[in-house]
């Protein structure tokens, strides 16, 4: 059975942190990349960032700089450290795992994970 719960989100003003949590059971952080996604009102649903199963990562532009993806393994969990959030951060944000022959890899493209979680929101406004 997999499961991923998010957690961690929240209001928070321009220029303030959130760190957001996965927990993920029936996977194995050795074997199977997570990633962020996140989706907001009217747009498509977008990668923020991904580990690899190697502990390689992957960050979108418009957060590179501003964002660490981490993990524990003893925990199975991976975290999202948000600095620096901006009002265009605003989103529902996912966590997401592959399955398949590849699912130690990252990849960009949302058809490619199999497992999501609920969704945390995360709010930027003053």
């Amino acid at each position: 059975q997999v499961q991923l719960v998010e957690s961690g989100g929240g209001l928070v003003q321009p220029g303030e942190s959130l760190r957001l949590s996965c927990a993920a059971s029936g996977y194995t952080l050795n074997y199977n990349a997570i990633a962020w996604f996140r989706q907001a009102p009217g747009k498509e649903r977008e990668e923020v960032s991904c580990i690899n199963a190697d502990g390689t990562t992957r960050y979108e532009d418009s957060v590179e700089g501003r964002f660490t993806i981490s993990r524990d393994k003893a925990k199975n969990t991976v975290y999202l450290q948000m600095n620096g959030l901006k009002p265009e951060d605003t989103a529902v944000y996912y966590c997401a795992g592959r399955d398949g022959m590849y699912s130690i890899w990252c990849s960009p493209t949302p058809s490619d994970f199999v497992s999501w979680g609920q969704g945390t929101q995360v709010t930027v406004s003053s």
